[in-house]
């Protein structure tokens, strides 16, 4: 799943997850989830963030290998947040083939609309909106009773330099992988679009691929 923060990759990629039976894979989460069981690779992490420096795009990449390794991976899987730069595609690429991208197109104003309003759950990660995806519970995860909360960084001004970064650092694995003839575009210029209308376009896709 590719687009800029925002535009819906882990919606779009949990729902995804559930109709095609293959998990959604995002590496923020693995990360999380070593330095929350104290392993080895956790002790590395930790030692890079104290030092202020990004996590190497190798160690990523190996705890990646670890996950789709796991025999649930086996019919194939959905990354989400990986890869976000052309060195870090390379560096997958010893590790795993990349079947097809797709590009989620949403423009920043409705981005911005998006994340100012945005709810996540502390314990599933699950995402939900104030004004267009409200959760059935109001302040609870539908999925697991979670508490949900807004992200610090979910502010205006924020969100327009992370998108700014985005364009930067990350929107030239466009060209990188539309070289090769695996970029599919999904437009979404409706700031309430039901997350299910995506999805279905997006199995579509897939679809048309396999055949």
């Amino acid at each position: 799943m590719f687009g800029p923060p925002g535009s819906g990759k882990g919606t779009y990629a949990s729902r995804l997850s559930a109709k095609l039976g293959v998990p959604h894979i995002s590496t923020g989460d693995l990360v999380r989830e070593e330095i929350k069981n104290q392993t080895e690779m956790s002790k590395r992490i930790n030692d890079y963030s104290s030092r202020g420096l990004l996590v190497p795009d190798n160690v990523i990449c190996q705890l990646l290998q670890q996950r789709i390794s796991q025999p649930d991976c086996n019919r194939g899987f959905i990354l989400d947040g990986f890869p976000r730069t052309i060195p870090q595609a390379r560096e997958l690429e010893t590790i795993s083939t990349t079947d097809l991208v797709i590009n989620l197109e949403v423009p920043d104003t409705i981005i911005i609309e998006r994340l100012t309003s945005r709810l996540t759950c502390r314990a599933c990660r699950e995402i939900y909106n104030e004004r267009f995806l409200k959760p059935r519970i109001e302040g609870k995860c539908d999925k697991c009773n979670g508490q949900l909360y807004h992200r610090e960084d979910d502010q205006p001004s924020v969100i327009q330099r992370r998108l700014d970064l985005y364009r930067e650092q990350t929107q030239p694995l466009l060209e990188y992988y539309g070289g090769k003839n695996q970029v599919r575009n999904v437009s979404n210029k409706e700031p309430g679009v039901l997350p299910e209308k995506v999805v279905e376009e997006i199995i579509q896709i897939i679809q048309m691929k396999r055949n």
